[in-house]
C-alpha cells in the first residue's frame, strides 16, 4: 500500500518562485526559520556554556588535575557518538595541555553498556586519578560506587535521559539532568564533550595557563569530530546542533579534518569537497560503528586519533571490511526475523502494536540495525534481542514517531519490578538487559505499555511534502543549492517535494534499485532513482505520483539533477 503524501501547505508555495533563494526562503519557513540568515549562524551564537549545570565543577576538577599532572582516563561508549567523543576528549585535553590522557572503550560483548563495576576494575589497572565517561554514565550507579571504593574520581559526561536519581559522581555534565538550564537538550555525547573543552579552555585562559611555551588551541579545528558524532547519533538538529554540524562540514569540505575522518569518507568513495550530512550518516558513520558492533571500538577511536594519514587509511579499510561483514550478518538476521513475523501474520495490520524478536545465534552488535529495518517495514516499535551469556538477553529498541521508547520500557520496569535488569536510552532508541526466562513476560508487558500509548494499530506513516516544485526549478543549480543549504537531518528534514511524472524508461539497477527516466507534465525529462524500490518495477506504468528529494548525480564525470524517490504510486 502506498504511503500517503501530505503537503505542509494547502496551496503551492513555490508557484511564483523563480530562483533557488526564493525556494529556500519557503523551505526555511516550513522549518520554523523566518529569517534565512538563521539557517547557518556562526559559532559565536552557540548557546552559552555557562548555562550547563555542572560545568563549573567539571572544569575545576579537570583544571586541578591537569595542574597536578594527574592521569585522566576517558571511558567512551562503543558507538560512533562515543568514539568521536572519546577521540575529541583525548585530542582536546592534550591540546589544552593535559600531559597524561588515555582512553578505554569497553567491549559491548564482555561488559555491556556503561561504566559497570567490571569496567572500573579494568580501568583501575591503569591507575587513573579520574575516569571521564563519554556518552554514558548517567545510569552507572554501581560503576561510580565501585570507582569511589577504589579512590578514583568520576566525571560523567552524557546526554541520555536520567532516571529518578543520579550517580554520586564528582561532577555530572548532561543537558538532560534535572535543573539544567542549557537550552539545547539534543546535544549528542560528542557535543557535551565539546562544550566541556570550550569551558575548560576559558578557565585555563583566566588562570594564565597558556603562554609562549603552551599555545592556546583552536578547538574549532576538532569540529569535524563533533559533526560526525552528532549526525551519527541521529539527534535532533536544533539550532545549536546545526551550528556545530555546519561548522564541522565546512572544515571537512576545506580539507581541514582529522586524517581518520578523511579516510572514512575516502574508503566510502565520497568526495570530501562535497560532503553533506548524508555522507556522514550513511557512509562514514556505519564504517566507524562497525568496529563496535562486531569487535571493539578501539580500532575506530585509533583511526580518529592518529595523525598519520597512511595509518588512518589502513584502519579505515579494515573498518570498511567489518562494515561489509556487518551487512552480511544483518541480511541473515533480517531473513530470520521476517520468517518469525510470517509465522505470526501475513498482514502488517494484524501484528501487535509492538514487536519483540529473538533469534538464537543473533549477533548482539547488529540487533539495533535489525530493529531499525523491521521498524521501517512494519511501522512498529521493535526490540531485537540476542543472547548475552549467563542466561541473559540484551535488547536493542527502536521506536516510531509518537512513542517515547525509553519511557515505555520504564513503564514496564515500574509495573514489574525486577523484570528488567538494566536499561537506558532516549525517545527513539534504547537498550536493555533481561534474564532469558523473562522474555515472554516482558513481551506481554511491553506490548501493553505501547498499546496504552498508541492503541492497537499505530498510526500509518505519512510522507510530508514541502509541495510541488515547478518543472522550471528541476535544475542542477537548484539541486546544488539544496544539497548545501542544510545541514539537514532529524528535526530539520531535508526538503521533500511531490509531483506527477510521465514514465519514459524504467529498469532495475544494482539488483535492488529502480532507475527511471521521467518527465514532469510541463517540463523536460529528468532521471530518478528509487533505492530498494526494484521490486516495484511491475507497478510502474505510464504515469506515477512520487514524493522525492532533488539531489545531484555524478556519473562518468557528469553532474546532473536527479530525483531520489521516497514514495511511488502508479496513476491509473
Amino acid at each position: 500500500m502506498p504511503v500517503p503524501i501530505r503537503r505542509i501547505s494547502d496551496h503551492n508555495p513555490f508557484a511564483k518562485a523563480q530562483t533557488p533563494l526564493e525556494v529556500l526562503t519557503v523551505l526555511y519557513a516550513h522549518r520554523g526559520l523566518v529569517d534565512p540568515a538563521e539557517a547557518a549562524p556562526g559559532l559565536d551564537t552557540l548557546a552559552p556554556m555557562g548555562a550547563m549545570r555542572g560545568i563549573h565543577e567539571a572544569v575545576n576538577l579537570l583544571a586541578e588535575l591537569m595542574g597536578q599532572g594527574g592521569r585522566i582516563l576517558v571511558v567512551g561508549d562503543y558507538d560512533a557518538d562515543g568514539a568521536t567523543g572519546s577521540a575529541l576528549a583525548v585530542r582536546g585535553l592534550k591540546a589544552l595541555g593535559a600531559s597524561r590522557v588515555s582512553y578505554l572503550t569497553p567491549s559491548r560483548f564482555a561488559f555491556g553498556y556503561g561504566l559497570t563495576p567490571a569496567v572500573v576494575d579494568v580501568a583501575a589497572a591503569q591507575r587513573p586519578d579520574l575516569l571521564m565517561t563519554v556518552d554514558n554514565g548517567i545510569a552507572s550507579f554501581a560503576g561510580v560506587e565501585r570507582a569511589r571504593e577504589l579512590g578514583i574520581a568520576v566525571l560523567v559526561t552524557d546526554h541520555h535521559l536520567p532516571g529518578d536519581r543520579l550517580p554520586e559522581a564528582a561532577a555530572i555534565l548532561n543537558p538532560n539532568q534535572p535543573g539544567c538550564a542549557f537550552p539545547s537538550k539534543h546535544l549528542a555525547g560528542v557535543g557535551v564533550v565539546f562544550y566541556l573543552l570550550a569551558a575548560l579552555r576559558a578557565h585555563l585562559r583566566e588562570m594564565g595557563w597558556f603562554d609562549a611555551r603552551r599555545a592556546e588551541p583552536n578547538l574549532a579545528d576538532l569540529l569535524d569530530l563533533v559533526a560526525l558524532g552528532t549526525v551519527a547519533d541521529v539527534v535532533d538538529l536544533d539550532r545549536n546542533n546545526r551550528i556545530l554540524v555546519e561548522q564541522g562540514l565546512r572544515r571537512i569540505r576545506a580539507g581541514h579534518c582529522t586524517p581518520g575522518v578523511r579516510a572514512l569518507l575516502e574508503v566510502a568513495g565520497r568526495d570530501l569537497r562535497r560532503v553533506t550530512t548524508a555522507d556522514l550518516g550513511f557512509y562514514a558513520a556505519p564504517r566507524l560503528n562497525a568496529a563496535g558492533r562486531l569487535e571493539e571500538m578501539s580500532l575506530g577511536v585509533e583511526c580518529l586519533l592518529t595523525d598519520d594519514a597512511a595509518q588512518a587509511l589502513e584502519m579505515a579499510r579494515v573498518l570498511d571490511g567489518l562494515n561489509r561483514r556487518r551487512r552480511e550478518i544483518e541480511g541473515d538476521m533480517k531473513e530470520q526475523a521476517e520468517r518469525l513475523l510470517d509465522a505470526v501474520s501475513v498482514d502488517s495490520d494484524d501484528l501487535p502494536p509492538a514487536l519483540c524478536l529473538f533469534g538464537a545465534g543473533w549477533h548482539q552488535g547488529v540487533t539495533g540495525i535489525l530493529a531499525s529495518r523491521i521498524r521501517e517495514r512494519y511501522h512498529r516499535p521493535v526490540i531485537a534481542f540476542a543472547e548475552a551469556g549467563d542466561g541473559r538477553l540484551r535488547g536493542s529498541a527502536r521506536s516510531i514517531e509518537g512513542l517515547h521508547i525509553r519511557d515505555a520500557i520504564d513503564h514496564v520496569d515500574r509495573r514489574h519490578a525486577g523484570l528488567i535488569q538494566s536499561f537506558g536510552g532516549h525517545a527513539m532508541a534504547a537498550g536493555l538487559t533481561l534474564r532469558a526466562d523473562s522474555l515472554a513476560t516482558f513481551d506481554v508487558a511491553f506490548v501493553e505499555a505501547v498499546r496504552a500509548q498508541l492503541g492497537e494499530v499505530p498510526p500509518r506513516p505519512e510522507i510530508w511534502s514541502d509541495g510541488p516544485l515547478p518543472a522550471r526549478l528541476l535544475t542542477l543549480e537548484m539541486a546544488e543549492t539544496l544539497r548545501y543549504a542544510g545541514p539537514w537531518g532529524k528535526g530539520f528534514p531535508e526538503p521533500r517535494f511531490d509531483g506527477t511524472f510521465e514514465i519514459l524508461q524504467a529498469r532495475v539497477v544494482g539488483e535492488r534499485h529502480l532507475k527511471l527516466r521521467v518527465a514532469p507534465l510541463d517540463g523536460a525529462p529528468i532521471d530518478a532513482i528509487g533505492f530498494h524500490f526494484g521490486e516495484r518495477l511491475g507497478e510502474v506504468h505510464d504515469r506515477v505520483r512520487v514524493a522525492y528529494r532533488l539531489d545531484v548525480s555524478h556519473y562518468r564525470g557528469v553532474r546532473a539533477p536527479q530525483l531520489v524517490l521516497e514514495s511511488l504510486e502508479s496513476c491509473q
